[in-house]
């Protein structure tokens, strides 16, 4: 098969909505996304056409990125002048086989409730940051920041401002802290279960991001945002609030499989940079009272005076 009809033909077989694709030329045809979306490739897929002959060749974007339109999505290249026909074939089924090996999944302008919690001396300025970091994650991926509620950095007046949100119609409730979680049970997401709601997920390797706290109320979305979301650099929370507007789901196992490219680059603004925390020392446990054992929570994060 001509190298330009094989690239062609498996080009189509590649198709799918919102997809379009340039015209084949020297054996190559490229795959570009109509609209602003979340890339979804299924890399074991694209792995077995690539492994099927040396012929044949798809190059592709990451997986679970954002891209623009017209941006170019994959490029499939014909090596030599012409490929075997049952090779060809047998690509073409590959690629029609089970889910899509790429597909796009445009961002959706859902509208956003932040509760912001405040200690006492708080700096006014890390408030007005947090508030306009957050806007701007949410204005690029088409999405509306309605009004932040500010409450005290107690469980149930967060828990008040999160349904006052859901009645203003919020399609994704977002939490920022004056501290940053600590567990399950710390302030803000109990608030999310005080509200109504359940805990989904604590953690994720993806750092700066680290202390996420992932949950819902009824089918509503409630995340506890880390600190470093107050940055307007990429950290967890971003790859998290992608997927959610682009209407793909974010589970445990999503999340625990974000470890391998999570280590982000380093923010500036951290208390504790990942270079000296390595050098730090880390204090003695504190001394348990006569007749106590030690504190079985303790930490020593904790005691360091750190949090992500």
């Amino acid at each position: 098969m001509p190298e330009d009809e094989a690239a062609d033909r498996l080009a189509n077989a590649l198709m799918g909505p919102l997809l379009a694709r340039s015209r084949a030329s020297t054996g190559r045809v490229n795959l570009l996304a109509e609209t602003p979306g979340l890339l979804v490739v299924e890399a074991e897929t694209i792995n077995r056409l690539n492994a099927l002959d040396e012929s044949l060749t798809v190059a592709t974007l990451a997986s679970h990125i954002p891209v623009a339109a017209k941006e170019m999505l994959a490029t499939i290249k014909v090596i030599p002048f012409a490929v075997p026909g049952p090779v060809l074939q047998v690509a073409e089924a590959m690629a029609r086989q089970g889910t899509p090996p790429l597909s796009l999944h445009p961002f959706r302008p859902l509208k956003v409730g932040l509760v912001l919690s405040e200690l006492p001396g708080q700096k006014e300025s890390v408030m007005e940051g947090a508030v306009e970091a957050t806007r701007g994650r949410v204005e690029a991926l088409c999405g509306t920041l309605l009004p932040p509620e500010r409450t005290r950095h107690e469980t149930a007046p967060i828990a008040d401002a999160l349904n006052r949100l859901r009645r203003q119609g919020a399609q994704v409730l977002l939490v920022a802290g004056a501290s940053a979680v600590v567990d399950r049970r710390d302030v803000g997401p109990a608030a999310i279960v005080r509200a109504g709601g359940t805990i989904d997920h604590f953690g994720m390797p993806v750092d700066p991001g680290n202390l996420i706290c992932l949950g819902h109320i009824d089918s509503i979305p409630a995340l506890v945002l880390p600190g470093c979301a107050k940055s307007p650099k990429l950290n967890g929370i971003d790859w998290v609030l992608q997927r959610l507007f682009a209407g793909v789901a974010v589970t445990p196992r999503d999340v625990m499989g974000m470890g391998v490219g999570g280590l982000l680059k380093e923010i500036e603004t951290r208390p504790l940079p990942r270079a000296e925390a390595a050098n730090t020392p880390t204090p003695p446990p504190p001394r348990a009272a006569a007749g106590r054992s030690p504190p079985w929570c303790w930490r020593p994060a904790a005691a360091a005076g750190w949090r992500r």
